[in-house]
């Protein structure tokens, strides 16, 4: 049964249209291993969730919406007509609670700010060095007083970090279409990341959206919230893992393009060339 599910944050909507595989639980995530749907599941932020049924012109609706404490959406799914609907009593009912009493809402937590530190530079470089997995790099940022876009910032203009010009994402999208490119693109918020993996095929930009509509992917992408850009270098056991990293003007991460893999000596030519063709942002006005 395929479904459309949606993660988005304030700058990006991705659409993923599959089938629920492999779930995986673990104690800080949980994951959903899929060839169409691959989640990373932050359970923690999870505060509120609704089964919604509402008439349309189309007909009966049925959604399945969950939303953090702040009542910001973490993830959506949304029944077709092929979908199992006989289904659905059965799984509404067995996760309804009392729903009567007053729904509280918590304040919304601000994005966290840019942490640098100035005098771990160095060590950031060296240590950056040494990684061998992608998943080593929060843990070495946190180590040394920093995060994600701040160790950014301290480093642009090295080997690791080039920083791009904010016009970047719109020449990334109609680059990797115009090449055919495989790539792993993520978005996400506090509860949920969602992954899409393969090609990206219609571009269609309107007004501030940058979109991507294709069969079972959909993108929207705010250009006018994309603030800063950098093309990342990761050293890693199987090789560099470059990717494309955009934030908004509150240091939120807004999206992650990373080159996909390919044949069996993990190609990654294509990739390179489509991310040293972006215009590189001057560190004057980095």
């Amino acid at each position: 049964m395929s479904l459309p599910v949606v993660t988005r944050n304030e700058s990006a909507v991705h659409e993923r249209v599959g089938t629920y595989g492999e779930y995986h639980s673990g104690a800080h995530a949980s994951m959903v291993l899929g060839k169409e749907i691959d989640l990373r599941i932050f359970s923690k932020y999870w505060a509120h969730a609704f089964a919604i049924e509402q008439e349309t012109e189309r007909g009966l609706r049925r959604t399945l919406q969950v939303f953090d404490a702040a009542g910001d959406a973490v993830h959506k799914v949304f029944l077709r007509e092929d979908s199992n609907h006989d289904a659905w009593s059965s799984v509404v009912d067995s996760l309804a609670i009392d729903g009567s009493e007053k729904l509280d809402v918590a304040e919304r937590t601000p994005p966290e700010a840019p942490k640098e530190n100035a005098a771990k530079r160095d060590a950031l470089l060296s240590e950056w060095a040494k990684m061998t997995d992608t998943h080593q790099f929060m843990r070495m940022t946190s180590k040394l007083g920093t995060n994600r876009l701040g160790a950014y910032r301290m480093v642009a203009g090295e080997s690791w970090v080039r920083p791009l010009t904010n016009d970047t994402p719109s020449q990334l999208l109609e680059a990797v279409a115009k090449a055919g490119q495989e790539v792993i693109l993520f978005v996400g918020n506090r509860g949920m990341i969602q992954i899409h993996w393969g090609t990206l095929e219609n571009i269609k930009p309107m007004g501030p959206w940058l979109n991507v509509l294709d069969d079972r992917f959909d993108l929207h992408l705010r250009g006018d919230h994309v603030a800063e850009v950098y093309a990342v270098t990761k050293p890693t056991k199987r090789g560099a893992a470059i990717s494309i990293e955009m934030f908004d003007a509150a240091g939120m991460l807004i999206a992650q393009v990373f080159g996909q893999r390919s044949g069996e000596n993990n190609d990654l030519s294509g990739w390179e060339e489509i991310v040293d063709a972006l215009p590189t942002k001057t560190l004057e006005t980095a």
